[in-house]
């Protein structure tokens, strides 16, 4: 069968796309490294062959051999066990064990609320809050094709709070919870009530490179994300970048997503979600 080849360049990668006559895409190729991808295991000969043509033009020649080593090296994940799926997190699991593992005991939480005491806990407490909500708001848009995860965790004790997939790409959403303040965001910085500057905007940026890295090592396709900053509880919420590249939101508007599209076939958001959810993927990200 003659596969159609395409080249793609967009987001710092450089790769050769194979395709069926209908647009189908069965594998591709890193120009750079020559790592090739079998998308459809029926055509692994064919695109093999014709990636190997097409490489062979645009730099070094690399034989079919060692293409199709490269290919068994790209790492496959273990059946999905129920310890393993993350899909069954609630909104702000990670702070919920936390909270369950080493917060106040009921004497110590009474004690607090009688004596109006503040405690080291509340900022958890307020963070759990602000997840909820805006994990309730992200669950309402499953029904328009979605698939939503909570509290995916990463390396050094940090997690996603929420990652978004669907038809109009990944999300990989911070919630913070700032009730009755007002929010200005620049470029790079964040004020609270005109306060010192807050890397809200550099660590949303931060966090959507690490999920692209692991969505993409074990999807063999380019999968883009879009960092979102969600402000909850907020009285004023400000927006004055003028280069923004993080989406913000008050936790009322992420429904603004729905209606996104043309970026994510559904096979694809299926097989981004079948990594996304396994925790294993992410144990070194």
């Amino acid at each position: 069968m003659e596969l159609k080849v395409t080249r793609w360049k967009r987001y710092g990668h450089d790769r050769l796309y194979a395709n069926l006559p209908d647009g189908t895409e069965v594998g591709w190729a890193d120009v750079t490294t020559g790592d090739v991808t079998v998308l459809v295991a029926e055509y692994r000969d064919d695109v093999i062959a014709v990636l190997t043509r097409h490489l062979r033009e645009i730099s070094a020649p690399v034989s079919p051999q060692e293409l199709a080593s490269r290919v068994e090296a790209r790492p496959v994940l273990p059946p999905l066990m129920p310890a393993d799926d993350l899909s069954a997190n609630r909104p702000g699991e990670a702070i919920r064990h936390l909270l369950d593992k080493s917060g106040p005991g009921l004497l110590e939480r009474v004690v607090s609320r009688l004596l109006r005491r503040p405690s080291k806990w509340d900022s958890w407490r307020k963070g759990l809050a602000g997840e909820k909500r805006v994990g309730g708001e992200l669950n309402r848009l499953e029904r328009h094709g979605w698939r939503v995860l909570h509290s995916i965790p990463l390396s050094e004790r940090v997690d996603v709070d929420h990652l978004l997939i669907g038809p109009g790409g990944v999300f990989s959403i911070n919630t913070k919870h700032h009730h009755d303040k007002a929010v200005w965001v620049g470029d790079d910085a964040v004020k609270v009530n005109h306060g010192k500057p807050a890397p809200y905007v550099r660590k949303s940026r931060a966090e959507a490179k690490r999920v692209v890295r692991v969505l993409e090592q074990y999807c063999g396709f380019p999968v883009p994300v879009e960092p979102v900053l969600v402000f909850v509880g907020v009285t004023d919420l400000k927006v004055v970048a003028t280069q923004l590249s993080v989406r913000v939101y008050q936790e009322r508007q992420v429904a603004a997503l729905a209606p996104l599209s043309g970026v994510l076939t559904a096979e694809q958001v299926e097989q981004i979600y079948s990594v996304a959810r396994h925790r294993q993927a992410w144990s070194k990200a």
